[in-house]
């Protein structure tokens, strides 16, 4: 393992980002459970306890096989994680009814952290590979439902800002999924696996 690796991994590391992402968070859930106190919508809560999950399996993932040491995906991967925490609720929404998108997305979003449980990894890394479960369906489970939440959230909570986060963190989302396949097929059993389950977000689309 390189020296960077190796730092990339050190506990420093991991502490310094869990605080951080740990502060980001703590703003992100007090804005939205300020919006619930104001518009008593139930979505706000179901979407900061989605958002909450992927905090908490990023603080206890386990401890990966190898780990991407290029700066490109790291500023992708943080990217990524920390964009979605810069939604806040609004007290408008071009589609009310897309509260049902959070709802749906939520409820896989909890399916597959549980399929992934602690391979949770927030940069390209190679833990134990998941084929169960949701990701006998897609290869990225989890980004598919990301995909869902959000745009209900932006629906529903419809601004300026949310709506450039929300392009944000689309972007950040389909570059990630190609950058950590690029990492994770180097190990056959990926490739295998890439060959059985042919579709990244949406069964028979893409």
């Amino acid at each position: 393992m390189s020296t960077l690796a190796e730092a990339l991994q050190s506990k420093r590391v991991n502490v310094c980002s869990g605080i951080f992402l740990a502060v980001i968070w703590g703003i992100f859930a007090y804005a939205h459970m300020l919006g619930f106190l104001k518009t008593h919508q139930w979505s706000l809560l179901l979407f900061c306890f989605s958002e909450t999950l992927v905090v908490t399996f990023y603080l206890f993932r386990s401890r990966p096989k190898t780990i991407s040491v290029n700066p490109l995906d790291w500023i992708i991967a943080i990217g990524g994680t920390f964009t979605p925490l810069f939604f806040r609720p609004a007290l408008w929404g071009i589609l009310p009814l897309a509260n049902i998108a959070i709802i749906a997305g939520a409820f896989f979003q909890i399916l597959s952290i549980i399929s992934l449980n602690r391979s949770f990894a927030l940069v390209a890394a190679k833990r134990e590979i998941k084929t169960g479960w949701m990701y006998r369906i897609v290869r990225h489970p989890l980004y598919a439902s990301y995909c869902l939440v959000f745009l209900g959230y932006v629906l529903t909570n419809t601004t300026l800002a949310n709506v450039l986060v929300y392009l944000i963190a689309m972007v950040f989302l389909c570059i990630r999924i190609f950058r950590e396949e690029k990492h994770i097929a180097l190990d056959p059993l990926y490739c295998e696996y890439m060959l059985k389950v042919h579709y990244r977000l949406i069964p028979y689309i893409f």
